[in-house]
């Protein structure tokens, strides 16, 4: 299991919506920084009638423990608007993170080769 070293990038968001999907894409890294810019992120994807958030963090360098706890109020966000969340581009540690603290429960954990 590899990680990659953590880096000094705040975290960054752009948003792509069609087919009922808005796709998040995340870069740097997930930690209280980034609280105002995935809660605009959210804002900008619900903004559409979108039924699915997919969270793509293939440019994410490190998420710490409240970054965890940013992706469990985005989730928590997403089921009280009745929409589902899935997650792609997770490194095989951040696929056991997501494991271990139950969010892969919650959320639909994509393979790279899946498109939905």
């Amino acid at each position: 299991m590899t990680t990659r070293p953590p880096t000094d990038a705040a975290l960054v968001a752009s948003v792509e919506t069609g087919d009922g999907i808005s796709r998040v894409a995340l870069g740097g890294r997930l930690d209280r920084d980034g609280e105002a810019t995935l809660a605009d992120a959210y804002a900008t994807a619900t903004a559409s009638d979108a039924s699915t958030i997919e969270l793509d963090f293939s440019d994410v360098d490190y998420i710490n423990s409240t970054g965890i706890a940013l992706v469990v109020r985005l989730l928590a966000d997403a089921r009280r608007d009745g929409r589902s969340v899935q997650a792609r581009g997770l490194t095989d540690h951040y696929r056991e993170i997501f494991r271990i603290t139950r969010l892969s429960d919650l959320m639909t954990i994509l393979d790279e080769g899946d498109d939905v």
